[in-house]
């Protein structure tokens, strides 16, 4: 492999990784703060972007962004008044407006599984006319990415520091507690997944308008996506480090799963064969650090039973 396509490679990588990263952070909110595993992720990014790509199709690109995180902001609403206000459990909340979302989507796109935006004007195009001419030109769907996470992130910390930010992460530690301190955690769980599901539709938003194709079943699989680029992220920086690095470190995970996977790609791989590759990755993440730990403990056993054998 040439470096060229090394260095392609690896862009292209970073690229989705970043706008996949967005998912990650949806995740790491909902997930490591709020302590709730939200399944509506695959059908909150879809929403994105199908309103994202009706709103861009319609000659709004700029507005395509808020009009997604609007759409995902209500997804994170109908899921989190499931649980608080209808006694659903989370797990059965998130997979009841997942399934729901479908019709959603595809009552969106005006029934049709797909979408084209090849002649349509997005965000990106936008902001490769703006970039013509100077030595960021060839990047500007990387430039685009990262401005998204930068603010997501930026924004996000910010927000976790605020009183209610404190209140929702409260929350996720001990809700008895917050509740003992006459704070509202069904204020707070609300708050959080219409954040989260906002960030997951900004994602699925920007995914769309980047591959310039909407498909109904895009984001099928994303959640698992997501889960494994936030455990991968936790590599880099451990639960105890500060929330600026937990939210780097979150999208990090998400370049080195894009880098996986691409790599996958370029072994001609079948494409049947992705999905596998997903939850291989996925185990492994999960049960890197348990097996981390288990190593010296199988060696300790090992050397014992040699020791053993050799004495008698």
């Amino acid at each position: 492999m040439s470096i060229d396509k090394i260095l392609t490679l690896g862009q292209t990588a970073a690229e989705l990784g970043l706008i996949g990263g967005l998912t990650v952070l949806a995740l790491f909110l909902s997930y490591s703060m709020l302590n709730v595993c939200d399944l509506s992720t695959d059908g909150c990014f879809t929403l994105g972007a199908a309103v994202g790509t009706v709103t861009a199709i319609a000659g709004y690109p700029w507005l395509s962004l808020p009009a997604a995180m609007l759409a995902g902001s209500l997804s994170g609403f109908i899921t989190a008044a499931l649980q608080t206000r209808m006694g659903v459990q989370s797990l059965l909340a998130g997979i009841v407006v997942n399934t729901g979302l479908y019709s959603v989507n595809m009552m969106i796109s005006g029934n049709k599984a797909a979408l084209n935006m090849s002649k349509t004007r997005t965000v990106f195009s936008m902001a490769k006319d703006l970039l013509k001419g100077t030595p960021f030109a060839g990047q500007y769907i990387l430039i685009v990415a990262l401005i998204a996470v930068a603010v997501v992130v930026a924004m996000l910390c910010l927000f976790l520091r605020t009183k209610l930010g404190l209140s929702i992460r409260a929350t996720g530690s001990n809700a008895d507690m917050v509740r003992s301190s006459s704070i509202n955690p069904t204020f707070t769980t609300t708050v959080g997944l219409c954040v989260s599901g906002s960030i997951t539709a900004l994602s699925g938003c920007l995914m769309a308008q980047q591959q310039k194709n909407f498909d109904i079943n895009m984001g099928q699989g994303i959640v698992t996506v997501a889960l494994a680029s936030l455990l991968i992220g936790g590599v880099f920086f451990s639960r105890y480090k500060p929330i600026p690095l937990r939210a780097v470190g979150a999208v990090l995970g998400a370049i080195v799963f894009r880098i996986v996977y691409a790599l996958a790609l370029r072994l001609d791989m079948p494409a049947f064969m992705l999905k596998l590759v997903s939850a291989v990755i996925v185990v492994l993440a999960i049960s890197g650090p348990y097996l981390r730990e288990q190593i010296p403990m199988m060696r300790r056993r090992w050397k014992n039973a040699r020791e053993g054998r050799s004495a008698g």
